[in-house]
């Protein structure tokens, strides 16, 4: 007990520690919020995508002299507007994504060609490096964070409607173009803050990952948020943890806890649907 209590307490005795607990905090539940609605809504390439394309704004950003994190969400944001305004069937959803896609990083690239400087902060956008956050960046997310579900408890109940009964909701006059584009620029908010902790490349990790495994788990909309944002944070908070007393890479190592907890629960969400029908 004396020795576990030493280690605990030891992780927290630093400063850089305390701070990445708090950023990961924030962008896990966000990110398992906002992640349950896009893997309810089968737009996870979207959320993909956006990733992406923040890696371009980020870059950009640096490029003329700005935090990454400000282009990051700037470039999102815009990007998650087009492509909602440019989606409204699901037919075609995929092909207004892969243009826009292709197009950030197109522009991503050409930043990088000029400058050449980046490099250490281009890995940190690629694959996260929230071990470098400060109090200040944590401030910044919060608010983001805060304004992230805040919009999105705005447009849930119309987005709910639009998700589970889409031709009926159109039918009642739910504005279907207006709620996809409003939740694409809500799921924006979310990767950038996401992208501060495990990076562009594996936005994945935290807004498909802890969802999906809620779906198999659990059955109702409240109940299956409030588990989907609690795996997101076990992920991120062990994942640290891991990180800290093995010396691997914290991304790795959130990735590896999302990937045993979505496996596991495969065999889970298999027999709760059986006894369902």
């Amino acid at each position: 007990m004396i020795t576990t209590t030493l280690i605990i307490t030891d992780m927290f005795a630093y400063e850089f520690m305390n701070n990445a607990f708090a950023a990961a905090g924030i962008a896990a539940v966000v990110s398992g919020v906002v992640g349950y609605f896009l893997v309810l809504r089968g737009q996870t390439f979207a959320g993909h995508a956006l990733s992406h394309i923040g890696f371009a704004g980020a870059t950009g950003a640096v490029l003329i002299g700005l935090a990454p994190l400000w282009g990051l969400v700037a470039l999102t944001v815009g990007a998650g507007i087009v492509m909602g305004a440019l989606s409204e069937r699901i037919s075609n959803r995929d092909v207004a994504i892969g243009v826009v896609l292709a197009l950030a990083l197109g522009f991503g690239l050409l930043f990088l060609h000029y400058y050449t400087a980046f490099a250490t902060q281009a890995t940190a956008l690629l694959f996260g490096n929230v071990l470098a956050v400060d109090a200040g960046t944590i401030g910044t997310m919060a608010v983001l964070g805060s304004a992230t579900l805040a919009a999105l408890a705005i447009i849930m109940r119309p987005l709910v409607f639009a998700t589970l009964q889409p031709e009926l909701a159109e039918a009642k006059g739910v504005p279907i173009r207006f709620v996809s584009t409003a939740f694409l620029a809500v799921v924006a908010l979310a990767v950038s803050e996401s992208a501060q902790v495990v990076g562009v490349l594996l936005v994945f990790v935290l807004m498909v990952g802890p969802p999906a495994a809620a779906q198999q788990l659990t059955t109702g909309l409240w109940r299956g948020l409030f588990v989907s944002a609690a795996l997101a944070l076990a992920e991120a908070w062990g994942g640290l943890a891991l990180a800290f007393y093995s010396d691997w890479p914290v991304s790795f190592c959130i990735a590896i806890l999302s990937g045993i907890i979505y496996f596991a629960s495969i065999p889970i969400g298999v027999t709760n649907a059986g006894a369902r029908a």
